[in-house]
């Protein structure tokens, strides 16, 4: 007789086991009609699924968040089972829901084209209207074994061999087609909708091993409904247009080659926009009381090893062999900020420390996760350590968090999601430890009052975290900074500080990153203002045009006035039409264009145009570093 706790805290008692779907009826017709799975104590599972015992459960529709795992995966299995109707031979193999959408590797001697894409889609579409029921059948594995080798699916048999034996194996059956899987699913092909979309074929080595066959990954995106999908879409073509690595050869800023893949080179105004942020950062270090230091690039591996960065990055660092050492490139910048800690006797006077740097790291990412500034192997941390004591720790954390929120709000970033992550199941120190850590950052957290999302497993391997995500200007998330709080790594590198009873004690250690990468940073930035940078950021904030000769030594004039007042403008004396001077710089997205003709030698002013194409008229040069000197200051993100 199971007693069902209901979200809204009502209880509803049965006479005998009872399925998910039988208590949503009860609960209502309505919501019988709108259910699409369960959650069991937490757990996401079908319709049909027997609750026997007492449980808390609520019933979930296409309004849940979870709903959305829900139906991009069974999007998946629709899509595998349109490619075996219309390609038969086809094998399947593994088909997860992603963010914002689904694939599926198949294997198949001719390649997917783009017509058959259409195809698939078309006929995805078809066994949505068959309204097939979904059914979740436990098979014994030796017939599973021969029903999957019997038709041609090897993979499938691979799979089900590496299913622990102590697992029920479940096939879930939409029609005459099935597939091994673990679920949950919508109860009938129905209930998916026409809120999807295939978008790209890709190749994709079967477990990810290039030495395994290649197989071909058929991308596609789910929504609840089509109004989310053209929402999607749009957004996606937003995203191309803004593309960081376009915008980046386009405005001279960077590029990438082969001879070096994951790492930028850096053009002249790329350089410019880069320190621009450095110094800002630096303003902010010296605000807040940080030393900025500097640590060595390669590290011999017994540091590593102490750290616990050797057990769990190994296969991700550079190494190399000298003088028969072993050495890594690092990874990150923690264990080097320990060894300046560890520099003569601490007390606890000298606490907090905090120490900063901007740390070139190298970590070997796979090739096919490599994504120009977003994900590249050689990037700068603007990385920092703070060390200091229990008791100081809930006051630095506090402080933490309004530094994060005032750079970001510098940088045009107002929408701003926080995340408190907890210890993951492969981790170093006790659970005490991790207990203090994990109350210390909530309570921080919950002090000023702010929203914030439980991340259960989500914790750095030495200790838990905050985490910081931007919304962008086309509603896309961005996770940036972090506030890890770490009581175990001091201790394995031998930190310590004289307490004020004398005794020897192990600091806390803060790891803050608010950028997280300067370069996937500058990234996140060209693609939010779409390469259109504040004033306060554009590499080259004015450009100042001649329209003939006549005018060239004012414009030369000009341009030294205001480069000796600081600003970063540029002199385009070329023997070009003026307005192909013009077209040619607001396609730069240079902020303002001063034009110089006759009448402004004349009158010593400047007619000015910004990068919208708005002619703001005539002014003098003073009233123009006025402007320029306001935006800069007030690090405005639009023009005005």
């Amino acid at each position: 007789m199971p007693q069902i706790t209901l979200p809204d805290g009502s209880r509803r008692d049965f006479d005998a086991p009872v399925r998910v779907q039988d208590i949503a009826a009860a609960i209502g017709p309505g919501l019988a009609r709108a259910a699409l799975a369960g959650r069991v104590d937490g757990r996401l599972v079908d319709l049909s699924y027997l609750v026997e015992q007492d449980a808390e459960v609520a019933i979930v529709t296409r309004k849940d968040e979870a709903a959305l795992e829900l139906l991009r995966h069974d999007a998946a299995h629709v899509m595998a089972q349109a490619v075996q109707e219309l390609y038969p031979g086809t094998q399947v193999t593994i088909g997860p829901a992603i963010e914002n959408g689904f694939y599926y590797d198949f294997a198949r001697t001719e390649p997917f084209t783009p017509d058959d894409l259409t195809a698939i889609e078309s006929r995805m579409h078809e066994i949505v209207k068959r309204d097939l029921p979904v059914v979740r059948e436990i098979w014994d594995r030796d017939h599973a074994r021969q029903t999957f080798a019997a038709i041609g699916e090897t993979y499938k048999v691979e799979i089900i061999d590496e299913i622990p034996t102590d697992e029920p194996l479940s096939v879930y059956r939409q029609g005459d087609w099935f597939d091994v899987c673990r679920g949950p699913h919508l109860p009938s092909t129905g209930r998916l909708g026409d809120g999807f979309k295939l978008t790209r074929v890709a190749g994709a080595y079967w477990r990810g091993d290039a030495r395994n066959a290649m197989l071909q990954r058929i991308y596609g995106t789910a929504w609840r409904d089509r109004k989310e999908l053209a929402a999607w879409l749009h957004q996606l073509e937003e995203a191309e247009k803004r593309d960081h690595r376009r915008l980046g050869r386009k405005l001279d800023l960077f590029h990438f080659q082969d001879e070096a893949p994951g790492m930028a080179f850096w053009h002249e105004k790329g350089r410019r926009l880069y320190r621009q942020i450095e110094q800002y950062m630096r303003s902010r270090l010296e605000q807040y009381g940080y030393q900025e230091v500097e640590t060595p690039q390669v590290l011999d591996r017994s540091l590593w090893e102490r750290s616990g960065h050797w057990e769990k990055f190994a296969a991700d660092m550079f190494t190399t062999h000298l003088d028969d050492r072993d050495y890594a490139i690092k990874p990150m910048n923690c264990p080097g900020h320990i060894q300046l800690y560890n520099q003569g006797l601490r007390s606890y006077r000298d606490l907090p420390l905090r120490l900063a740097e901007f740390g070139v790291v190298h970590r070997n990412e796979p090739s096919g996760t490599l994504h120009g500034l977003m994900r590249a192997r050689r990037f700068t941390q603007d990385d920092a350590h703070v060390f200091c004591t229990e008791e100081q720790l809930q006051g630095e954390v506090a402080t933490l968090i309004e530094m994060v929120f005032e750079t970001y709000r510098d940088f045009g970033f107002n929408d701003i999601e926080l995340a408190l992550s907890l210890r993951p199941q492969q981790r170093v120190g006790s659970d005490d430890l991790w207990d203090k850590g994990e109350a210390a950052l909530e309570e921080s957290l919950r002090a000023k009052g702010l929203d914030f999302s439980i991340k259960p497993g989500e914790g750095a391997f030495y200790g838990p975290k905050i985490e910081f995500t931007l919304r962008d200007s086309i509603g896309r998330t961005w996770q940036c900074g972090t506030i890890q709080v770490d009581f175990s790594m001091p201790g394995r590198l031998g930190a310590h500080y004289i307490a004020e009873d004398n005794s020897k004690q192990v600091p806390v250690m803060i790891h803050r990153a608010i950028l997280g990468s300067m370069e996937r940073f500058i990234g996140i930035l060209i693609e939010h203002y779409a390469g259109a940078l504040p004033v306060w950021l554009a590499p080259v904030q004015a450009m100042a045009m001649n329209i003939t000769d006549r005018q060239a030594p004012y414009v030369e004039q000009v341009t030294k006035t205001l480069r000796d007042k600081g600003f970063r403008v540029h002199a385009d004396l070329r023997n070009e039409k003026i307005g192909y001077k013009i077209r040619e710089h607001t396609l730069q997205k240079v902020p303002y264009l001063l034009v110089m003709g006759d009448r402004e030698v004349d009158s010593g002013t400047l007619a000015l145009r910004d990068r919208d194409g708005r002619d703001l008229g005539s002014l003098g040069i003073d009233e123009f570093v006025d402007r320029l000197h306001d935006q800069v200051s007030r690090r405005t993100p639009l023009l005005e």
